[in-house]
């Protein structure tokens, strides 16, 4: 069984969609669509861990965790998508749970290992980046 997966290409790539779907998916479903609908809301008293203002600070993540997620999930421009939610689940990690990474931040790193690997995987054949280069 192991011979068979670790050979086989349709592997690989159910992994990668796998990995896109579910932690694209998640962060967009549990992460990005709160923040979207409580936007107004959350707008003047959102953290702002490296000084750009609680707007600024809370429309940078959103535009990552709603758009770039849906990206990533549905594999349109995947790699480039993964590159601000990369920075901002290392900005949550690093800096606002800097403290208490394996507590409070263990999300925040869990996701960053999650954006990294496909930044390096990349979207693999089931993904819409794959289907407009043919």
């Amino acid at each position: 069984m192991t011979k068979l997966l670790n050979s086989h290409p349709l592997a690989e790539d159910l992994g990668k969609l796998l990995l896109r779907v579910l932690a694209g998916g998640l962060m967009l479903l549990d992460h990005g669509w709160p923040k979207l609908a409580g936007f107004g809301e959350k707008m003047d008293t959102f953290p702002d861990p490296i000084g750009l203002g609680p707007a600024l600070s809370l429309g940078l993540i959103t535009f990552a965790e709603v758009l770039c997620a849906l990206l990533v999930v549905l594999g349109i421009w995947t790699r480039l998508s993964t590159i601000p939610l990369i920075i901002g689940m290392a900005v949550i990690t690093f800096i606002t749970h800097g403290d208490d990474i394996l507590g409070q931040g263990e999300s925040g790193l869990l996701y960053l290992t999650a954006f990294l690997a496909i930044l390096l995987l990349g979207a693999g054949r089931f993904s819409l980046d794959r289907l407009s280069l043919k």
